[in-house]
């Protein structure tokens, strides 16, 4: 049940409070034993109705799909207290108000740390705000999910042991990829899930879909040419507004571009397969014409039906079940143990005060509140940049209120920048010593030297009375040259050129510790030995 839900529902207080105004205090009022009898059954009234309350709770912070239908059920009969206490001479509405007031605030206190349960609080850093205060809690927004029509999910799929295999396979071998599969999804949840939810589709389904393609990736790719959180194909891509736009960056990889047009075709397949959800994404797997095709040969049977599965490939036929199982652990993690990261994703930005790339950000920021540190954050919020890319300084990225907080005290100035610019900058090349072509190094024992007088050959010409030979100058050898290519920095150039990198870059006029280079920018290879 969520604060909004329950702010929504603060008119009875409103109008409680406006009744109190016009009914005497009971100081005013001559109250009868019966009277107080019929106080004492609305105060026990009350205080079952707050315990049903409390209990609720429990339910919804447990994901209990009857936690939230119960809270509204308990808010109800304080309801009707109220209205009890109002018509019953001698009853003070404030205290039973104080009650109503206090579950409230007590449901709002708890609003503001999503993560607490008994107290416990999220491992954040201390300049943070709240996690998630832009969103309900995780416990509640399942439990909201569980009571309308957004968790329609589990009504549309079938709960069979094909589905109970795909969670036991999550649950087992796979849970590393589906922990990072919600982990991932958290950090992009915003720019995603109101794409879907606008279009009345399931966040679950959603997640179940990112967790199979992609891991929640954004810059995932298949050798068949899928690629993106999504993996569209690049035709279907363009089907639905994906591809390379005016500067060259394929929006396949923006997640929201990939969620909305994920979204559309999920409902574009549906409203061809009569809102079957296994069919729709048997369609998105194993192409949306044979989907139809069998569809409409089955006369709209479901996926299950022996004569509809057995005519999809085996990739399908594992596909549908494990999309659905990672959406079901989505939406009943406690039911299957499952403890997924807290993770604070409230949307922020950085303007960058120096110029940078991900891979240093990565190593400044470190891991704090997280198991794997923030580059796949990084690299999932920022697509149009590649890891080692240089970013300008002034630029604008978009980040989480715990990276931009911690790029303000680790990454700006410090031990720790001095040290990731150090380490980023750090070229292996240098580590390799060359010598000299005439600088000798070694030794040998040879004993002591005894000058002698080479007697000449009969007949032959000393060196005096040799003729000189015209001597032979080398022509100088032109400097090689490579066009870069995307994805090239000049170390790597370097490495695979056997270049001098200090040399290379004065060669190509490119000034440290950026190097920056362009797609098909032609350089001269000099000071190198391949």
């Amino acid at each position: 049940m969520s604060v909004p839900v329950l702010i929504a529902r603060r008119w009875p207080l409103l109008v409680a409070v406006s009744l109190l105004s016009a009914v005497p205090t009971a100081h005013a009022q001559r109250v009868s034993v019966r009277d107080k009898e019929k106080i004492e059954v609305i105060q026990q009234r009350m205080g079952a109705a707050e315990k049903r309350y409390n209990d609720a709770l429990v339910l919804v912070n447990n994901a209990d799909p009857k936690g939230a239908t119960e809270g509204d059920a308990a808010l109800e009969d304080m309801e009707d207290v109220i209205t009890a206490c109002v018509a019953q001479k001698g009853c003070q509405v404030s205290g039973l108000l104080t009650a109503y007031k206090r579950l409230l605030k007590q449901q709002a206190d708890g609003a503001g740390d999503p993560g607490s349960e008994a107290g416990e609080s999220l491992e954040a850093d201390p300049d943070h705000v709240s996690p998630l205060v832009a969103d309900v809690p995780e416990a509640a927004r399942a439990a909201a999910l569980l009571n309308d029509h957004r968790h329609a999910f589990d009504e549309m799929v079938e709960y069979n042991p094909a589905i109970q295999a795909g969670i036991r396979r999550w649950l087992t071998d796979m849970r590393p990829q589906l922990l990072t599969s919600y982990e991932n999804y958290q950090n992009l949840r915003a720019v995603m899930w109101p794409e879907w939810e606008k279009r009345g589709l399931p966040e679950a389904l959603l997640f179940g879909i990112m967790a199979k393609e992609s891991n929640g990736r954004v810059h995932a790719s298949s050798r068949a040419g899928a690629a993106g959180l999504m993996q569209f194909m690049p035709a279907t891509g363009r089907r639905f507004g994906l591809g390379p736009d005016g500067t060259g960056f394929d929006t396949r990889f923006d997640a929201r571009s990939a969620a909305e047009a994920s979204a559309s075709y999920m409902n574009e397949r549906m409203r061809g397969l009569n809102r079957n959800i296994e069919l729709a994404l048997a369609a998105y797997n194993g192409g949306e014409g044979r989907a139809a095709r069998v569809f409409n040969q089955a006369g709209g049977q479901g996926f299950w039906v022996d004569s509809v599965y057995n005519q999809f490939p085996g990739e399908t036929k594992d596909y549908v079940p494990m999309v659905i199982a990672a959406a079901w652990i989505f939406l009943h993690p406690q039911q299957y143990g499952v403890e997924f990261p807290k993770i604070n994703a409230q949307p922020a930005t950085i303007k960058l005060a120096k110029s940078t790339t991900i891979y240093e950000l990565t190593i400044c920021l470190g891991s704090s509140g997280t198991r794997d540190g923030h580059m796949r954050a990084l690299r999932n919020l920022n697509p149009r940049y590649e890891a080692d890319g240089w970013i300008p300084a002034g630029t604008t990225i978009n980040a989480t209120t715990r990276i931009a907080a911690l790029y303000n005290r680790y990454c700006v100035s410090g031990p720790r920048a001095d040290l990731a610019r150090t380490l980023i900058t750090a070229d292996l090349n240098a580590a390799i010593l060359r010598p000299q072509a005439n600088q000798y190094t070694g030794s040998v024992a040879v004993g002591d030297a005894m000058p002698m007088t080479a007697l000449p050959m009969p007949g032959a010409v000393t060196a005096a009375a040799k003729p000189a030979a015209a001597a032979v100058v080398a022509k100088p050898r032109a400097a090689k040259t490579y066009r870069v290519a995307k994805g090239d920095t000049l170390g790597r150039i370097a490495q695979r050129f056997e270049c001098d990198l200090p040399r290379l870059a004065r060669a190509n006029g490119l000034r440290a510790p950026g190097y920056a280079l362009k797609p098909g920018q032609s350089l001269k290879l000099e000071g190198c030995d391949k």
